[in-house]
């Protein structure tokens, strides 16, 4: 315990952690709230397993989620979110500790190896997330199986709502036209290319590459008579040929890598037509480049990566593709996380039943420090429209405001999925 409280001494500036190490004894870690400003989060935590003094010490990004996942670190005060609150206001002097600071910089010279993404392995990686039960998805998410940050444009907006507003400020933004095609890369569960086909009279392929989601996205489409202007295909984008007017990704480029952004990027340039759209909705940060935490890696989303826009308006330079729009959301996915862990809440005896207590306490750390990133992080979600032509889209906004606020066509299906 020795070394970890070393570390834990340097780490806290902010609030106060208390330790309950494996043989019972306290160990309080307090910051100075005059020299900081804040009072803090206070957190008393109890280790249950010996080796967890040593494995926090080397590696506690990846141990303190295993150790939660496991049972073998419990809170005897404040919460999860408590902690994860103070960790978040101290992780610039945890990443300053001279051990963190020599693995992070070891971990930036292996992000290229960690976020290496061929078709092979970008199909296993989506399969370790996106295969489980559609019925956990269906317990936490909106009636459409919306899998991404939405859009509040007010206090009072449910998820639901939020969901709605999302796929119509995209459908805005794309600037949809009678006889267009339409691809839609990582399409989820069908539901915003089921929406786009109902509000405009266009074509949508939407490919994935989840087993699960592409059965449950066709399912839909026969269900709503759409198999005519909607198609799910099981395949990665780079297999993709043809060429489409507008093309969308939401929630999808954080699985791609930043070595892979070229070649994200030339493919687009060659599937849109010479006046067409894309329109790319993903999380990202507003800090420098950096690298996934080694936990969310490891249990969550294998070879995923949240990039800087830094890394991503290089990628769209050497493709000659003009930005058309950004557009940054900052706190809409601390919102939509918030929602989604109240609702896992209220079903984990379902989850529990579906998988196990260890599985369940997995996607509450996920769900958790998700939510944190957004809420007292540096993630962020950005919206940007890529074109060919510098005058494929209108030069001025007020073309999206119009769309959303235009009266909606009359509904020709319904588009529950959770059934």
């Amino acid at each position: 315990m020795f070394l970890l409280s070393h570390m834990f001494r340097r780490f806290v500036r902010v609030g106060t952690l208390k330790v309950i190490d494996a043989h019972g004894r306290l160990h309080v870690f307090a910051g100075s709230p005059a020299s900081a400003g804040l009072a803090g989060p206070r957190v008393t935590l109890r280790l249950h397993d010996p080796a967890l003094h040593r494995r926090l010490f080397f590696n506690p990004d990846l141990s303190l989620g295993e150790a939660y996942m496991n049972g073998t670190l419990t809170f005897e005060e404040g919460t999860l979110y408590d902690f994860l609150h103070l960790f978040n206001l101290n992780r610039l002097s945890l990443g300053a500790y001279p051990l963190q600071a020599v693995l992070r910089r070891m971990s930036r010279l292996l992000r290229s190896l960690q976020q290496y993404n061929p078709v092979g392995r970008a199909r296993d990686n989506v399969a370790h997330h996106y295969d489980l039960s559609r019925t956990l998805y269906a317990l936490f998410l909106d009636e459409d199986l919306q899998y991404s940050c939405a859009y509040f444009t007010g206090e009072a907006d449910s998820l639901e709502q939020a969901q709605q507003n999302k796929k119509r400020h995209l459908a805005a933004k794309l600037l949809l036209e009678p006889g267009q095609k339409v691809l839609d890369i990582g399409c989820g569960w069908g539901g915003l290319a089921l929406s786009l086909a109902a509000q405009a009279d266009v074509e949508v392929l939407g490919v994935t590459l989840s087993t699960e989601q592409h059965q449950v996205a066709v399912e839909r489409a026969r269900t709503l008579g759409l198999e005519g202007r909607v198609r799910f295909e099981l395949r990665d984008y780079r297999e993709v040929t043809g060429q489409f007017d507008r093309i969308v990704s939401v929630g999808m480029f954080e699985h791609v890598g930043a070595r892979h952004y070229p070649e994200f990027f030339g493919k687009i340039d060659r599937l849109l037509t010479d006046d067409g759209v894309m329109l790319l909705h993903s999380i990202g940060r507003m800090s420098p480049p950096g690298t996934s935490g080694p936990w969310l890696r490891k249990y969550i989303f294998p070879g995923g990566y949240s990039p800087s826009l830094s890394e991503v308006f290089a990628a769209t330079e050497h493709q000659r593709l003009w930005v058309a729009d950004v557009e940054i959301l900052r706190l809409h996915y601390a919102r939509t996380l918030a929602a989604w862990a109240q609702r896992f809440q209220a079903r984990r005896a379902e989850v529990a039943r579906l998988y196990d207590e260890r599985f369940c306490r997995m996607w509450e750390f996920y769900l958790a420090c998700a939510e944190m990133v957004f809420s007292h992080g540096s993630g962020m979600v950005f919206q940007m429209q890529l074109a060919r032509q510098r005058a494929a889209v209108p030069i001025t906004r007020d073309y999206i405001y119009e769309a959303e606020h235009a009266p909606l066509p009359l509904p020709q299906h319904s588009q529950s999925a959770a059934a």
